[in-house]
């Protein structure tokens, strides 16, 4: 019998003595008492609630309930059941429905969801699985009954005689019973004296060995599945770690510790490729930097050499990445493109899926580097005006702006709200296809120069995919910004000189085909540095500076601006002689202005005439446009960019790197830990009877 729902909340303060309810006391009341002890946000009752209506179908006197199918529906992650049947979730059932009512109402759900939520919810529903008669404690017989029921007959015979056992319960027929903390550490000792066990009843010589079909039986009983089908697959090859054909008791207790301990091992290994210049690790940067991370060693060289073994293949020595040692860290882990056809329909398949899906992921990312870019630069538009950059000394010695705020007040007062944005749809027809080669160029060639397996890129190639990306774009770039700026400077004089100001079809006709690059050779002196000063700066604010990707780590909103914004500040302040030089050379001087013959003759007379500081003219506005202009297309680009397809390499998805929809998803698995650990297929027979 499973305990009543009300006795379940005494046995909360581990090993008290049970103390039943007052009469009349309801599931409600037992909602509040546990709502006091495990903390609940008003969100996660809404969740829970969405959940339960979501999947509660059976109707009992007007209410609804959950029958054992749709319990497991409710909790049992979807797609996440490689290595766990959906029959041992209903395990979970049976400690939900405290009242043996078969069936599981919204009270009982909300209560269960709350109990996942304890730290111990593991060694807590095992308890609760154990105690039959819901006393508070378990006796001998109890935890054998239990034991047994559903390990099945074919399982490595259990001796519930031995001493270890008698330790912790005394004799056979003896009156000693476990409180909850006394089980808690009886459960957690157990896997090792059932491996002991296993081990010396598959020994027949008793010389200390077993063969691999017999350590592999071992493995798949006590922990088949922590493991992918790979790993298992190869469980025989750890002969091959030491001479003789066989294996010893040390190397199956080095694996079993190894397993174990796998979420350590996972911080680690993610902690040193991190660090590591390549990506890369070997097993002696895995030593140390586990030696390094704790007071004492946490593995031993066997343990290390068990690990590398499985991830590297069986060849030793090498230098491996995170996503080779994926096979071991993840039991959902399949190889890639692994599937049910034959090899050569499979690599045709395979082929033709590569080719459709560049093709596709390459106008996906142009549409949305359009659809980016004009974000970006409808937002700061405005400040494009106030750059001051085509200032000129004339004559008489008279200027049209004294400064950014004297050109944003005249413009405002001549023009009104929309002078500001007066050459905004040039700049937009031509801002789609520029912003998005740019972008495009950048994610293409990194891709190509990326490592695979680390998702590594050295320097010289971030540079080389920045510059790229920036010369791409000038012929995009060029014709747009010489009719913008042209329709921008028309605006104010033909206010000044009382003429109608034309428009860009008439300015595109004036200037011809040549005449729309005009000043572009300035233009790549501009656009190639700025790109390969942007991208790697934003590249490693990301990483280094916030940290993405380390545990899983996936940047906020906020942070994500911030480091494009930030890698644009230094982009567009050192590139701004060669924009202020592209300018001149792009806006018709007027009477009595300087005339530029070309780009060295443009920087000989700036310089003389209007000295060094002139070179640097709307430096400042230039930060403050192009600094949120990218901030905002990157942005723009980066959550457009996340569906349906990821520039990034393959990752190690694990508990390590869920965020916290995903633990909410998989704490019913989690709270199946320690059962499992007594046998793989624990609660398969119990939960079909």
């Amino acid at each position: 019998m499973i305990p009543t729902l009300p006795n379940i909340f005494p046995r909360i303060h581990a090993d008290a003595e049970p103390t039943p309810p007052a009469a009349g006391v309801g599931a409600s009341r037992v909602v509040e008492t546990v709502k006091s002890v495990v903390r609940v946000q008003e969100p996660e009752i809404k969740r829970w609630r969405r959940t339960f209506d979501a999947n509660a179908k059976t109707v009992v006197d007007g209410e609804r309930y959950l029958d054992r199918d749709q319990f497991v529906n409710a909790i049992a992650p979807s797609g996440d059941l490689t290595r766990i049947g959906r029959a041992q979730f209903a395990i979970l059932f049976r400690v939900a429905d405290g009242a043996k009512r078969g069936r599981v109402s919204w009270d009982d759900f909300t209560v269960f969801q709350t109990l996942l939520k304890r730290p111990d919810a593991d060694y807590y529903m095992a308890f609760q699985y154990f105690d039959v008669d819901g006393s508070g404690t378990i006796t001998f017989d109890e935890f054998k009954n239990v034991f047994t029921a559903n390990v099945g007959p074919h399982a490595i015979p259990f001796d519930f005689d031995c001493d270890w056992v008698k330790l912790y319960l005394g004799k056979k027929n003896g009156t000693h019973v476990l409180g909850y903390n006394e089980f808690t550490q009886l459960m957690k000792g157990l896997q090792g004296e059932r491996l002991r066990q296993a081990f010396k009843y598959l020994d027949d010589n008793q010389d200390g060995f077993i063969r691999p079909d017999q350590f592999k039986r071992i493995i798949l009983e006590i922990a088949g599945h922590k493991l992918s089908d790979a790993v298992i697959e190869r469980l025989p090859t750890l002969t091959t770690l030491t001479p003789g054909g066989r294996i010893s008791y040390s190397e199956v207790i080095a694996f079993h510790n190894v397993v174990r301990e796998m979420d350590m091992v996972e911080r680690v290994l993610r902690e040193s490729t991190a660090k590591s210049k390549d990506g890369r690790i070997d097993q002696t940067d895995f030593l140390n930097h586990a030696s390094s991370s704790a007071r004492y060693s946490l593995f031993t060289p066997m343990e290390a050499s068990i690990i590398f073994h499985f991830a590297g293949r069986g060849v030793g020595g090498q230098r491996l990445a995170l996503i080779d040692f994926a096979q071991l860290l993840d039991p959902r882990w399949r190889a890639p493109g692994e599937t049910e056809e034959t090899p050569m329909a499979a690599a045709v398949g395979t082929t033709m899926a590569s080719v459709l899906s560049d093709v596709a992921h390459s106008a996906y990312n142009f549409v949305q580097g359009g659809f980016a870019g004009a974000f970006g630069a409808t937002i700061v538009y405005p400040i494009d005006l106030g750059e001051m950059q085509n200032q000129r000394s004339t004559v008489v010695g008279q200027l049209l702006y004294k400064n950014s705020m004297d050109c944003v007040r005249k413009v405002f007062h001549n023009e009104g709200f929309l002078g500001f944005y007066r050459g905004l749809g040039p700049q937009l027809i031509g801002v789609a296809p520029e912003k998005a080669i740019k972008l495009t160029v950048n994610d293409l060639v990194r891709g190509r120069a990326m490592d695979p397996e680390t998702g590594r890129i050295s320097l010289m190639w971030e540079l080389i995919a920045g510059g790229t990306a920036g010369g791409c774009q000038v012929v995009f770039t060029n014709p747009l910004e010489i009719v913008k700026i042209r329709l921008q400077i028309q605006g104010e004089a033909a206010k000044a000189e009382g003429a109608v100001a034309k428009g860009a079809a008439h300015i595109v006709r004036q200037l011809g085909l040549v005449g729309l690059y005009k000043g572009a050779t300035a233009c790549l002196l501009r656009d190639i540095p700025f790109s390969a000063i942007y991208f790697p700066a934003y590249a490693h604010l990301k990483k280094d500076l916030f940290q993405e990707g380390y545990h899983g780590k996936r940047l906020s909103f906020m942070e994500t601006l911030t480091a494009a914004a930030i890698a644009g500040m230094p982009a567009a302040y050192l590139t701004t002689p060669a924009d202020v030089v592209k300018t001149r050379l792009q806006v018709e001087a007027r009477k009595g202005q300087t005339h530029y013959k070309g780009l060295t003759d443009a920087f000989t007379k700036i310089y003389r005439e209007e000295g060094f500081r002139a070179l640097f003219k709307g430096g400042p506005a230039r930060v403050l446009r192009s600094s949120p202009q990218f901030g905002f297309t990157l942005v723009a680009y980066e959550y457009l960019h996340k569906y349906p397809w990821k520039d990034q390499p393959r990752e190690v998805e694990t508990a390590l790197t869920s965020g916290p929809e995903e633990i909410s998803k998989t704490r019913a698995r989690n709270a199946l830990k320690i059962l499992l650990d007594v046998h793989g297929d624990f609660g398969r027979r119990a939960s079909s009877s």
